[in-house]
Protein backbone atom coordinates (compact mmCIF):
# COMPACT_ATOMS: atom_id res chain seq x y z
CA UNK A 1 0.00 0.00 0.00
CA UNK A 2 3.05 2.48 0.96
CA UNK A 3 4.60 1.68 -2.41
CA UNK A 4 1.54 2.09 -4.11
CA UNK A 5 0.46 6.11 -2.44
CA UNK A 6 4.38 6.48 -3.14
CA UNK A 7 3.65 5.74 -6.93
CA UNK A 8 -0.02 7.36 -6.98
CA UNK A 9 1.91 11.44 -6.33
CA UNK A 10 4.05 11.49 -9.68
CA UNK A 11 1.14 10.12 -11.33
CA UNK A 12 -1.06 12.80 -9.90
CA UNK A 13 1.76 15.09 -10.35
CA UNK A 14 1.96 13.83 -14.40
CA UNK A 15 -1.92 14.19 -14.46
CA UNK A 16 -1.76 18.24 -12.91
CA UNK A 17 0.96 19.37 -15.37
CA UNK A 18 -0.98 17.49 -18.62
CA UNK A 19 -4.05 19.28 -17.38
CA UNK A 20 -2.52 22.24 -17.30
CA UNK A 21 -0.57 22.29 -20.72
CA UNK A 22 -3.84 21.30 -21.84
CA UNK A 23 -5.75 24.33 -20.13
CA UNK A 24 -2.63 26.40 -21.26
CA UNK A 25 -3.08 25.30 -24.88
CA UNK A 26 -7.10 26.05 -24.96
CA UNK A 27 -5.92 29.46 -23.54
CA UNK A 28 -3.54 30.56 -26.09
CA UNK A 29 -5.90 29.35 -28.68
CA UNK A 30 -8.79 31.42 -27.24
CA UNK A 31 -6.73 34.12 -26.85
CA UNK A 32 -5.94 33.61 -30.70
CA UNK A 33 -9.38 33.57 -31.96
CA UNK A 34 -10.22 36.28 -30.01
CA UNK A 35 -6.96 38.65 -31.62
CA UNK A 36 -5.42 38.54 -27.90
CA UNK A 37 -1.85 39.53 -28.94
CA UNK A 38 1.14 41.16 -27.27
CA UNK A 39 1.01 44.81 -27.65
CA UNK A 40 4.22 44.67 -29.87
CA UNK A 41 5.33 41.42 -31.96
CA UNK A 42 7.87 40.64 -34.55
CA UNK A 43 5.44 41.86 -37.48
CA UNK A 44 5.64 45.44 -35.73
CA UNK A 45 9.19 45.58 -35.79
CA UNK A 46 8.77 44.35 -39.15
CA UNK A 47 6.09 47.08 -39.97
CA UNK A 48 8.26 50.12 -38.35
CA UNK A 49 11.42 49.17 -40.12
CA UNK A 50 9.22 48.87 -43.22
CA UNK A 51 8.19 52.71 -42.57
CA UNK A 52 11.58 53.55 -41.80
CA UNK A 53 13.26 51.80 -44.93
CA UNK A 54 10.52 53.58 -47.22
CA UNK A 55 11.30 57.19 -45.75
CA UNK A 56 14.76 56.34 -46.01
CA UNK A 57 14.26 55.52 -49.35
CA UNK A 58 12.26 58.57 -50.60
CA UNK A 59 14.56 60.67 -48.77
CA UNK A 60 17.64 59.30 -51.18
CA UNK A 61 15.33 59.56 -54.29
CA UNK A 62 14.30 63.40 -53.63
CA UNK A 63 17.31 64.72 -51.73
CA UNK A 64 19.17 65.62 -55.13
CA UNK A 65 16.24 67.16 -56.51
CA UNK A 66 16.53 70.03 -53.87
CA UNK A 67 20.51 70.11 -53.77
CA UNK A 68 20.89 70.57 -57.24
CA UNK A 69 19.57 73.97 -56.85
CA UNK A 70 22.32 74.93 -55.00
CA UNK A 71 25.01 72.82 -57.19
CA UNK A 72 24.05 74.84 -60.06
CA UNK A 73 23.00 78.60 -58.46
CA UNK A 74 20.37 80.09 -59.11
CA UNK A 75 19.95 81.70 -62.49
CA UNK A 76 17.88 84.20 -64.48
CA UNK A 77 14.45 83.06 -65.09
CA UNK A 78 13.30 82.57 -68.49
CA UNK A 79 10.07 83.21 -68.60
CA UNK A 80 7.44 82.76 -71.75
CA UNK A 81 6.02 85.00 -73.45
CA UNK A 82 2.73 84.25 -72.55
CA UNK A 83 4.05 84.54 -68.72
CA UNK A 84 4.71 88.35 -69.61
CA UNK A 85 1.69 89.20 -70.69
CA UNK A 86 -0.67 91.28 -68.59
CA UNK A 87 -3.40 89.66 -66.73
CA UNK A 88 -5.97 91.62 -68.62
CA UNK A 89 -4.60 90.33 -72.12
CA UNK A 90 -3.29 86.87 -71.53
CA UNK A 91 -4.65 83.80 -69.19
CA UNK A 92 -2.69 84.25 -66.12
CA UNK A 93 -2.70 85.82 -62.45
CA UNK A 94 -0.98 89.09 -62.23
CA UNK A 95 2.31 89.44 -60.80
CA UNK A 96 2.34 90.65 -57.56
CA UNK A 97 3.29 94.40 -57.21
CA UNK A 98 5.41 94.00 -54.11
CA UNK A 99 7.70 91.23 -56.24
CA UNK A 100 11.30 91.76 -55.75
CA UNK A 101 12.38 90.72 -58.88
CA UNK A 102 15.58 90.90 -58.67
CA UNK A 103 15.52 87.91 -55.72
CA UNK A 104 15.23 85.28 -58.31
CA UNK A 105 18.63 86.22 -58.77
CA UNK A 106 21.88 84.98 -56.84
CA UNK A 107 25.13 83.61 -56.93
CA UNK A 108 26.50 80.68 -59.30
CA UNK A 109 26.67 77.29 -58.18
CA UNK A 110 29.67 74.98 -58.91
CA UNK A 111 28.71 72.99 -61.74
CA UNK A 112 27.50 75.03 -65.18
CA UNK A 113 24.26 72.31 -65.92
CA UNK A 114 21.48 74.03 -67.74
CA UNK A 115 17.51 73.19 -67.51
CA UNK A 116 18.08 70.33 -70.60
CA UNK A 117 21.31 68.41 -68.15
CA UNK A 118 19.13 68.90 -65.13
CA UNK A 119 16.42 67.60 -66.45
CA UNK A 120 18.27 64.58 -68.22
CA UNK A 121 20.35 63.82 -64.42
CA UNK A 122 16.60 64.23 -62.51
CA UNK A 123 15.36 61.66 -64.96
CA UNK A 124 18.32 59.38 -65.28
CA UNK A 125 16.59 57.49 -61.80
CA UNK A 126 13.51 56.53 -63.31
CA UNK A 127 15.19 54.51 -66.23
CA UNK A 128 16.68 52.05 -63.70
CA UNK A 129 13.81 52.19 -61.48
CA UNK A 130 11.53 50.79 -63.95
CA UNK A 131 13.60 48.13 -65.14
CA UNK A 132 13.78 46.44 -61.74
CA UNK A 133 10.65 46.26 -60.56
CA UNK A 134 9.69 42.92 -61.62
CA UNK A 135 12.81 41.45 -60.92
CA UNK A 136 12.40 42.42 -57.16
CA UNK A 137 9.40 40.55 -56.90
CA UNK A 138 10.58 37.28 -57.94
CA UNK A 139 13.77 37.81 -56.38
CA UNK A 140 11.72 38.54 -53.12
CA UNK A 141 10.00 35.16 -53.18
CA UNK A 142 13.08 33.33 -54.56
CA UNK A 143 15.48 34.74 -52.57
CA UNK A 144 13.34 36.20 -49.32
CA UNK A 145 12.21 39.63 -49.72
CA UNK A 146 14.58 40.52 -46.31
CA UNK A 147 17.87 40.37 -48.70
CA UNK A 148 16.24 41.78 -51.82
CA UNK A 149 14.10 44.70 -49.94
CA UNK A 150 17.48 45.42 -47.27
CA UNK A 151 20.34 45.18 -50.18
CA UNK A 152 18.11 47.34 -52.24
CA UNK A 153 17.70 50.91 -50.04
CA UNK A 154 21.33 49.83 -48.51
CA UNK A 155 22.94 50.20 -52.39
CA UNK A 156 20.89 53.32 -52.89
CA UNK A 157 22.33 54.80 -50.01
CA UNK A 158 25.78 53.72 -50.10
CA UNK A 159 25.36 55.34 -53.76
CA UNK A 160 23.86 58.48 -52.18
CA UNK A 161 26.94 59.13 -49.69
CA UNK A 162 29.47 58.64 -52.72
CA UNK A 163 27.30 61.42 -54.59
CA UNK A 164 29.07 64.74 -54.14
CA UNK A 165 32.45 62.38 -55.77
CA UNK A 166 30.46 61.60 -59.15
CA UNK A 167 28.97 64.71 -59.07
CA UNK A 168 32.22 66.74 -59.17
CA UNK A 169 34.26 63.58 -61.61
CA UNK A 170 31.95 64.06 -64.44
CA UNK A 171 28.20 64.69 -65.28
CA UNK A 172 28.16 60.89 -67.65
CA UNK A 173 29.73 59.44 -63.97
CA UNK A 174 26.49 61.02 -61.92
CA UNK A 175 23.75 60.15 -64.07
CA UNK A 176 25.01 55.89 -64.57
CA UNK A 177 25.18 56.16 -60.70
CA UNK A 178 21.56 57.71 -60.72
CA UNK A 179 20.68 54.79 -63.14
CA UNK A 180 22.05 51.84 -60.60
CA UNK A 181 20.32 54.08 -57.61
CA UNK A 182 16.80 53.92 -59.22
CA UNK A 183 17.11 49.99 -60.14
CA UNK A 184 18.59 49.39 -56.58
CA UNK A 185 15.14 51.03 -55.36
CA UNK A 186 12.90 49.59 -57.54
CA UNK A 187 13.25 46.09 -56.19
CA UNK A 188 11.83 47.91 -52.71
CA UNK A 189 8.10 48.01 -53.03
CA UNK A 190 7.37 44.61 -54.76
CA UNK A 191 9.85 43.18 -52.08
CA UNK A 192 8.36 44.48 -48.87
CA UNK A 193 4.90 43.54 -50.45
CA UNK A 194 6.36 40.27 -50.77
CA UNK A 195 7.28 40.58 -46.76
CA UNK A 196 3.94 42.21 -45.52
CA UNK A 197 1.90 38.88 -47.56
CA UNK A 198 4.58 36.53 -45.45
CA UNK A 199 3.39 37.97 -41.96
CA UNK A 200 0.06 39.83 -41.73
CA UNK A 201 -3.35 38.57 -43.61
CA UNK A 202 -5.59 40.74 -45.18
CA UNK A 203 -8.15 39.57 -42.65
CA UNK A 204 -5.88 39.49 -39.65
CA UNK A 205 -6.50 42.00 -37.26
CA UNK A 206 -4.84 45.58 -37.65
CA UNK A 207 -3.36 44.15 -41.32
CA UNK A 208 -4.80 46.96 -42.97
CA UNK A 209 -2.51 49.41 -40.59
CA UNK A 210 0.81 46.89 -41.15
CA UNK A 211 0.19 48.09 -45.24
CA UNK A 212 -0.70 51.67 -44.90
CA UNK A 213 1.76 52.46 -42.05
CA UNK A 214 4.61 51.13 -44.32
CA UNK A 215 3.45 53.29 -47.21
CA UNK A 216 2.89 56.44 -45.23
CA UNK A 217 6.88 56.43 -45.17
CA UNK A 218 6.93 58.01 -48.77
CA UNK A 219 5.43 61.46 -47.11
CA UNK A 220 7.67 61.09 -44.60
CA UNK A 221 10.29 60.68 -46.25
CA UNK A 222 9.17 63.67 -48.94
CA UNK A 223 8.54 66.10 -45.82
CA UNK A 224 11.96 65.09 -44.27
CA UNK A 225 13.84 65.87 -47.39
CA UNK A 226 11.93 68.68 -48.17
CA UNK A 227 11.94 70.16 -44.84
CA UNK A 228 16.04 69.34 -44.53
CA UNK A 229 17.34 69.74 -47.35
CA UNK A 230 17.33 73.25 -47.91
CA UNK A 231 18.58 73.95 -44.58
CA UNK A 232 21.52 72.08 -45.17
CA UNK A 233 22.12 73.39 -48.06
CA UNK A 234 22.04 76.98 -47.61
CA UNK A 235 24.49 75.62 -43.85
CA UNK A 236 28.46 75.76 -44.17
CA UNK A 237 27.85 71.97 -42.74
CA UNK A 238 30.39 69.62 -44.28
CA UNK A 239 30.42 71.58 -47.54
CA UNK A 240 26.61 72.73 -47.88
CA UNK A 241 24.92 70.74 -50.72
CA UNK A 242 27.37 68.13 -50.14
CA UNK A 243 26.02 67.01 -46.45
CA UNK A 244 22.70 66.64 -48.35
CA UNK A 245 23.77 63.34 -49.34
CA UNK A 246 26.12 62.58 -46.44
CA UNK A 247 23.76 63.17 -44.13
CA UNK A 248 20.76 61.12 -45.75
CA UNK A 249 23.30 58.45 -47.02
CA UNK A 250 24.42 57.94 -43.67
CA UNK A 251 21.17 57.35 -42.39
CA UNK A 252 20.56 54.71 -44.80
CA UNK A 253 23.58 52.40 -43.88
CA UNK A 254 22.66 52.92 -40.24
CA UNK A 255 19.43 51.76 -41.22
CA UNK A 256 20.24 48.84 -43.37
CA UNK A 257 22.17 47.28 -40.70
CA UNK A 258 18.89 47.22 -38.18
CA UNK A 259 16.90 46.23 -40.61
CA UNK A 260 19.16 42.95 -41.10
CA UNK A 261 19.70 42.99 -37.30
CA UNK A 262 15.95 42.86 -36.69
CA UNK A 263 14.01 41.54 -39.42
CA UNK A 264 13.51 37.96 -40.85
CA UNK A 265 12.10 36.49 -43.81
CA UNK A 266 9.48 34.06 -42.09
CA UNK A 267 7.89 33.61 -38.59
CA UNK A 268 8.61 29.87 -38.35
CA UNK A 269 12.59 31.20 -38.96
CA UNK A 270 12.51 34.02 -36.96
CA UNK A 271 14.57 33.62 -33.60
CA UNK A 272 12.69 35.75 -31.28
CA UNK A 273 8.84 35.30 -32.12
CA UNK A 274 6.44 34.20 -29.36
CA UNK A 275 4.67 31.13 -29.76
CA UNK A 276 1.26 33.77 -29.32
CA UNK A 277 2.37 35.31 -32.50
CA UNK A 278 3.29 32.34 -34.31
CA UNK A 279 -0.04 30.42 -34.02
CA UNK A 280 -1.73 33.71 -34.83
CA UNK A 281 0.15 34.05 -37.90
CA UNK A 282 -0.29 29.98 -38.77
CA UNK A 283 -4.02 30.50 -38.34
CA UNK A 284 -3.85 32.70 -41.23
CA UNK A 285 -1.87 30.02 -44.02
CA UNK A 286 -4.92 30.48 -46.38
CA UNK A 287 -4.46 34.30 -46.58
CA UNK A 288 -0.57 34.51 -46.22
CA UNK A 289 2.69 33.56 -48.47
CA UNK A 290 3.71 30.38 -47.97
CA UNK A 291 7.26 29.04 -48.65
CA UNK A 292 6.27 27.35 -51.45
CA UNK A 293 7.71 29.75 -54.54
CA UNK A 294 4.58 29.51 -57.21
CA UNK A 295 5.35 29.42 -60.85
CA UNK A 296 4.38 32.90 -62.52
CA UNK A 297 0.89 31.39 -64.69
CA UNK A 298 1.28 34.08 -67.09
CA UNK A 299 -2.11 33.13 -68.97
CA UNK A 300 -3.95 33.25 -65.89
CA UNK A 301 -2.50 36.91 -64.60
CA UNK A 302 -3.35 38.08 -68.05
CA UNK A 303 -7.26 36.70 -68.51
CA UNK A 304 -7.71 37.92 -64.88
CA UNK A 305 -10.30 41.00 -64.15
CA UNK A 306 -9.49 41.60 -60.70
CA UNK A 307 -5.61 41.61 -61.96
CA UNK A 308 -6.50 44.17 -64.58
CA UNK A 309 -8.34 46.68 -62.19
CA UNK A 310 -5.35 46.60 -60.02
CA UNK A 311 -3.24 47.34 -62.65
CA UNK A 312 -5.14 50.21 -64.30
CA UNK A 313 -5.62 51.57 -60.84
CA UNK A 314 -2.36 51.33 -60.05
CA UNK A 315 -1.42 53.68 -63.65
CA UNK A 316 -4.05 56.23 -62.60
CA UNK A 317 -2.52 56.28 -59.42
CA UNK A 318 1.03 56.65 -60.58
CA UNK A 319 -0.07 59.21 -63.60
CA UNK A 320 -2.15 61.77 -60.78
CA UNK A 321 1.10 61.44 -58.68
CA UNK A 322 3.78 61.84 -61.00
CA UNK A 323 1.74 64.90 -62.70
CA UNK A 324 1.42 66.72 -59.54
CA UNK A 325 4.95 65.76 -58.31
CA UNK A 326 6.55 67.36 -61.18
CA UNK A 327 4.28 69.33 -62.60
CA UNK A 328 3.08 71.67 -59.30
CA UNK A 329 5.90 73.45 -58.94
CA UNK A 330 5.53 75.03 -62.25
CA UNK A 331 2.52 75.65 -62.07
CA UNK A 332 2.86 77.64 -58.81
CA UNK A 333 5.74 79.65 -60.07
CA UNK A 334 4.44 80.67 -63.75
CA UNK A 335 0.98 80.62 -62.71
CA UNK A 336 0.19 81.79 -59.32
CA UNK A 337 4.17 83.48 -58.83
CA UNK A 338 4.72 82.14 -55.61
CA UNK A 339 7.65 82.96 -53.76
CA UNK A 340 10.12 79.56 -54.31
CA UNK A 341 12.29 80.61 -52.21
CA UNK A 342 9.63 79.40 -49.37
CA UNK A 343 8.52 76.86 -51.30
CA UNK A 344 9.28 74.16 -48.80
CA UNK A 345 6.62 74.44 -46.75
CA UNK A 346 4.13 74.81 -49.28
CA UNK A 347 5.74 71.71 -51.31
CA UNK A 348 5.22 69.64 -47.57
CA UNK A 349 2.38 70.88 -47.08
CA UNK A 350 0.36 68.38 -49.24
CA UNK A 351 2.54 65.18 -48.26
CA UNK A 352 1.50 66.20 -44.67
CA UNK A 353 -1.88 65.87 -45.51
CA UNK A 354 -1.67 62.91 -47.63
CA UNK A 355 0.28 61.39 -44.16
CA UNK A 356 -2.60 62.33 -42.14
CA UNK A 357 -5.28 60.93 -44.06
CA UNK A 358 -3.05 57.26 -44.54
CA UNK A 359 -2.81 57.07 -40.83
CA UNK A 360 -6.30 58.18 -39.68
CA UNK A 361 -7.91 56.78 -42.35
CA UNK A 362 -6.48 53.50 -41.68
CA UNK A 363 -6.62 53.14 -38.07
CA UNK A 364 -10.41 53.89 -38.41
CA UNK A 365 -11.24 51.26 -41.05
CA UNK A 366 -9.13 48.84 -39.82
CA UNK A 367 -11.49 49.62 -36.58
CA UNK A 368 -14.71 48.79 -38.44
CA UNK A 369 -12.97 45.83 -40.25
CA UNK A 370 -12.20 43.94 -36.73
CA UNK A 371 -15.54 44.49 -35.62
CA UNK A 372 -17.04 43.11 -38.47
CA UNK A 373 -18.74 46.44 -39.53
CA UNK A 374 -17.01 45.96 -43.02
CA UNK A 375 -15.74 43.77 -44.62
CA UNK A 376 -12.46 43.40 -46.52
CA UNK A 377 -13.79 43.88 -50.13
CA UNK A 378 -15.69 47.11 -48.64
CA UNK A 379 -12.78 48.50 -47.09
CA UNK A 380 -11.27 48.27 -50.25
CA UNK A 381 -14.48 49.30 -52.19
CA UNK A 382 -14.83 52.55 -50.06
CA UNK A 383 -10.66 53.39 -49.74
CA UNK A 384 -10.53 53.25 -53.41
CA UNK A 385 -13.43 55.04 -54.15
CA UNK A 386 -12.87 57.87 -51.89
CA UNK A 387 -9.30 58.51 -53.20
CA UNK A 388 -10.73 58.16 -56.96
CA UNK A 389 -13.71 60.53 -56.89
CA UNK A 390 -12.29 62.56 -54.29
CA UNK A 391 -9.19 63.56 -56.53
CA UNK A 392 -11.19 64.06 -59.56
CA UNK A 393 -13.17 66.72 -57.46
CA UNK A 394 -10.65 68.57 -55.95
CA UNK A 395 -8.99 68.79 -59.08
CA UNK A 396 -11.51 70.12 -61.34
CA UNK A 397 -12.07 72.77 -58.19
CA UNK A 398 -8.98 73.57 -58.47
CA UNK A 399 -9.72 74.47 -62.75
CA UNK A 400 -12.10 77.18 -61.30
CA UNK A 401 -9.74 78.59 -59.00
CA UNK A 402 -7.60 81.47 -60.55
CA UNK A 403 -5.34 83.46 -58.88
CA UNK A 404 -6.60 82.82 -54.91
CA UNK A 405 -3.47 81.42 -53.28
CA UNK A 406 -5.24 80.37 -50.27
CA UNK A 407 -7.84 78.03 -52.24
CA UNK A 408 -5.17 76.83 -54.44
CA UNK A 409 -2.88 75.30 -51.62
CA UNK A 410 -6.33 73.96 -49.82
CA UNK A 411 -7.15 72.15 -52.58
CA UNK A 412 -3.90 71.02 -53.78
CA UNK A 413 -3.77 69.37 -50.03
CA UNK A 414 -7.14 68.22 -50.44
CA UNK A 415 -6.43 66.41 -53.55
CA UNK A 416 -3.01 65.06 -52.32
CA UNK A 417 -4.71 64.09 -49.27
CA UNK A 418 -7.54 62.06 -50.24
CA UNK A 419 -4.95 59.86 -52.25
CA UNK A 420 -4.17 58.83 -48.63
CA UNK A 421 -6.67 56.40 -48.42
CA UNK A 422 -5.35 54.21 -51.31
CA UNK A 423 -3.18 52.38 -49.36
CA UNK A 424 -5.94 50.62 -47.76
CA UNK A 425 -7.53 49.94 -50.93
CA UNK A 426 -5.93 48.78 -54.29
CA UNK A 427 -2.64 48.97 -52.57
CA UNK A 428 -3.52 46.01 -50.62
CA UNK A 429 -5.19 44.11 -53.23
CA UNK A 430 -1.81 42.50 -54.72
CA UNK A 431 -1.98 40.18 -51.54
CA UNK A 432 -5.67 39.42 -51.13
CA UNK A 433 -5.92 38.04 -54.81
CA UNK A 434 -2.62 36.03 -54.70
CA UNK A 435 -0.48 35.89 -51.26
CA UNK A 436 1.95 33.74 -52.48
CA UNK A 437 2.76 36.34 -56.04
CA UNK A 438 1.82 39.36 -54.32
CA UNK A 439 5.40 40.90 -55.11
CA UNK A 440 5.74 39.83 -58.63
CA UNK A 441 2.18 41.44 -58.87
CA UNK A 442 3.61 44.44 -57.55
CA UNK A 443 6.57 43.82 -59.79
CA UNK A 444 4.16 44.06 -63.06
CA UNK A 445 2.00 46.79 -61.90
CA UNK A 446 4.62 48.95 -60.70
CA UNK A 447 6.70 48.31 -63.79
CA UNK A 448 3.95 50.32 -66.01
CA UNK A 449 3.34 52.78 -63.11
CA UNK A 450 6.62 53.67 -63.38
CA UNK A 451 6.23 54.78 -67.24
CA UNK A 452 3.95 57.27 -65.94
CA UNK A 453 6.97 59.11 -64.06
CA UNK A 454 7.90 59.82 -67.74
CA UNK A 455 4.62 60.21 -69.86
CA UNK A 456 3.14 62.62 -67.33
CA UNK A 457 5.85 64.85 -67.19
CA UNK A 458 5.54 64.57 -71.22
CA UNK A 459 1.99 65.22 -71.44
CA UNK A 460 2.34 68.27 -68.95
CA UNK A 461 5.26 69.59 -71.20
CA UNK A 462 3.17 69.13 -74.29
CA UNK A 463 0.09 70.79 -73.25
CA UNK A 464 2.23 73.61 -71.34
CA UNK A 465 5.18 74.40 -73.88
CA UNK A 466 5.23 78.43 -74.44
CA UNK A 467 1.93 78.42 -73.12
CA UNK A 468 2.13 78.82 -69.42
CA UNK A 469 -1.41 79.73 -68.61
CA UNK A 470 -4.45 79.09 -66.68
CA UNK A 471 -5.94 77.38 -69.72
CA UNK A 472 -3.24 75.11 -70.14
CA UNK A 473 -3.33 74.15 -66.84
CA UNK A 474 -6.37 73.51 -66.99
CA UNK A 475 -6.60 71.33 -69.15
CA UNK A 476 -3.23 68.99 -67.17
CA UNK A 477 -6.22 68.80 -64.44
CA UNK A 478 -9.28 67.77 -66.28
CA UNK A 479 -7.24 64.58 -67.68
CA UNK A 480 -5.65 63.85 -64.70
CA UNK A 481 -9.27 63.79 -63.15
CA UNK A 482 -10.71 62.13 -65.56
CA UNK A 483 -8.12 59.25 -65.44
CA UNK A 484 -8.53 58.76 -62.29
CA UNK A 485 -12.26 58.66 -62.31
CA UNK A 486 -12.60 55.76 -65.45
CA UNK A 487 -9.95 53.92 -63.69
CA UNK A 488 -11.66 53.90 -60.01
CA UNK A 489 -14.42 53.11 -61.43
CA UNK A 490 -13.24 49.83 -63.26
CA UNK A 491 -11.60 48.92 -60.25
CA UNK A 492 -15.04 48.96 -58.22
CA UNK A 493 -16.74 46.63 -60.72
CA UNK A 494 -13.51 44.35 -61.16
CA UNK A 495 -12.36 44.06 -57.89
CA UNK A 496 -12.22 41.36 -55.25
CA UNK A 497 -11.01 40.21 -52.36
CA UNK A 498 -10.38 36.22 -52.94
CA UNK A 499 -7.74 34.61 -52.90
CA UNK A 500 -7.50 33.05 -56.82
CA UNK A 501 -7.16 29.96 -58.04
CA UNK A 502 -3.76 30.31 -59.85
CA UNK A 503 -2.22 31.78 -56.38
CA UNK A 504 -1.11 27.51 -55.86
CA UNK A 505 1.03 25.41 -58.07
CA UNK A 506 -0.90 23.92 -60.64
CA UNK A 507 -0.50 20.65 -59.50
CA UNK A 508 -1.38 21.20 -56.22
CA UNK A 509 -4.47 23.56 -57.34
CA UNK A 510 -7.27 21.19 -57.96
CA UNK A 511 -6.84 19.56 -54.70
CA UNK A 512 -6.20 22.32 -52.69
CA UNK A 513 -9.34 24.21 -54.44
CA UNK A 514 -11.63 21.25 -52.71
CA UNK A 515 -9.90 21.71 -49.26
CA UNK A 516 -10.74 25.82 -48.88
CA UNK A 517 -14.34 25.62 -50.32
CA UNK A 518 -14.92 23.54 -47.05
CA UNK A 519 -12.44 25.05 -44.67
CA UNK A 520 -10.80 28.51 -45.67
CA UNK A 521 -13.82 30.78 -44.32
CA UNK A 522 -13.61 29.43 -41.42
CA UNK A 523 -9.82 29.60 -40.38
CA UNK A 524 -9.98 33.39 -41.92
CA UNK A 525 -12.83 33.97 -39.64
CA UNK A 526 -10.51 32.65 -37.06
CA UNK A 527 -7.28 34.77 -37.99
Amino acid sequence: MVGVAHLEVPLRAAEGQERNGQEEEQVLESNIREGVLEWWGCRHTLCLMGFLGTATAYTVRTSLSIAIVAMVGVRAPNLTTAANISAEEGDVCPRPVDADTSSALGPEGEFDWDERTQGVILGAFFYGYTSSNFVGGRAAEYLGGRLVYGLGITISALLTFVTPFCARWAMEVLVALRVVEGFAQGVMFPAIISMLATWTSPRGKGAGKFTTFVHTGIQFGNIASLSLSGVLCSSGFLGGWPSVFYVFGALGLLWGVSWFLLVHDRPETHPRISRRELQHIQACKNAVKSDVVVPLPWREIVTSPPFWSIFLMNWASSYGLYTLMNGLPTYLRNIQHFNMSSSGVVSAAPYLSMWIVSIVWSVILDRLATTKVMSVKMVRRVSTAFASYGQTTFLLLLCLVECNHTLVIVLLCAAVGASGTLFAGYNSSHQDIAPNLAGSLKGITNTFGSVAGVVAPSVTGYVTQNNQTIGAWRVVFIVTAVTYFVMGTIYLFLMTDQVQPWNEPKENTARKGKRDSTDSSSENQDC
